[in-house]
């Protein structure tokens, strides 16, 4: 996607909505995201269905530092869950029309599939990620391999007749690897990109502040890091394979909307190795978390929601899904000057 072809699709995109039937810009922000989705598709006619929620879960070595509230069992115990679509990303793909499925891409405690309503892929290489504190959290190979998986269900959502993708994650500690991620790849500091996650008190809180500083220092220590070392280095396993995903869906041309925290760590991951993937994204919100905002700041984005989530699996992108839908509808199918009658 050159330049000169997205300066063209905005010039008609423009056109296109200042002569629906209604005054220039009176529907405000709603106006700049069907501009959006539009560009995201470089068509006059996007499409937001059929769409797919993709989640990836994987599990962090770094919980062994104290940086969660929860151990690391839950999330197999949540994909079980996953499989029957009863955690709220599942519930609001239900409600919204949207594919659901799940991708261990690195479970320590691996499950079997329960269920034949969602569709569940085992592609788990390697069993959880090393301690991202003092030591690398996969090799170039593991990174390549998930990396791999993700582009993989993008290529499967789109042979799918699939225009709009939805990516979510599930893992006990990731927000402490995308603290370090975002970190590193945003150069924003620690003391602002580091949260309480899933509920960590003010204790914990400290502790994981520690942890995300000491895996900086440890990776920029390296020196000359790029973005797929810092992957390596401070990654979680369902952090790339989403990044992944990301990459191969802008590739095929698929309208992506943005997660939360952790996703956008993995937005970010994906535009460094493939620069120019976030001009088919969309922000759907803002989480709770407080390096969210910057990260978002950083790919160029605006979300399209703040309702204070912090939970990720996709559900604020899921949430933001019925705003897309109106655009789509305005632009596709709204009257125009032209249409209204002369006296």
């Amino acid at each position: 996607m050159t330049d000169a072809v997205i300066h063209d699709c905005n010039d008609l995109v423009r056109d296109r909505l200042n002569r629906l039937c209604k005054p220039p810009g009176s529907l405000g922000d709603l106006e700049s995201l069907a501009h959006r989705l539009c560009t995201t598709q470089q068509t006059l006619t996007p499409k937001t269905t059929p769409r797919r929620t993709v989640v990836f879960a994987a599990d962090h070595g770094v919980t062994r530092e104290g940086v969660t509230a929860w151990p690391s069992e839950v999330t197999a115990s949540v994909v079980r869950l996953m499989q029957q679509q009863r955690t709220a990303s599942g519930v609001f793909a239900r409600a919204l029309q949207c594919g659901y499925e799940v991708a261990d891409v690195g479970l320590l405690h691996p499950v079997e599939s329960v269920s034949s309503s969602v569709r569940f892929f085992n592609a788990a290489k390697r069993r959880g990620t090393g301690n991202l504190r003092c030591e690398p959290a996969m090799s170039e190979d593991e990174f390549d391999y998930v990396w791999q998986v993700g582009g993989k269900r993008a290529e499967a959502a789109a042979s799918d007749g699939c225009h709009l993708v939805v990516g979510g994650e599930m893992g006990i500690g990731n927000t402490t690897s995308a603290s370090c991620m975002i970190g590193l790849l945003a150069d924003v500091d620690a003391s602002q990109v580091v949260g309480r996650g899933a509920g960590i008190d003010d204790e914990g809180l400290v502790r994981k502040r520690g942890v995300v500083c000491d895996a900086i220092d440890r990776v920029r220590s390296l020196g000359g890091t790029d973005a797929k070392q810092v992957g390596c280095q401070v990654g979680g396993l369902e952090i790339v394979a989403l990044a992944g995903f990301y990459a191969r869906a802008a590739e095929l041309g698929l309208t992506i909307v943005l997660d939360g925290f952790i996703a956008t760590a993995a937005a970010i991951l994906a535009e460094s190795i493939c620069q120019g993937s976030v001009q088919r994204m969309i922000a759907g919100h803002c989480s709770a978390e407080p390096g969210h905002r910057a990260a978002l700041s950083h790919l160029g984005l605006s979300p399209l929601l703040d309702l204070n989530f912090r939970l990720g699996e996709a559900t604020g992108a899921l949430t933001a899904l019925p705003l897309i839908d109106l655009a789509a509808a305005m632009i596709n199918d709204m009257a125009t000057l032209d249409d209204l009658e002369k006296p």
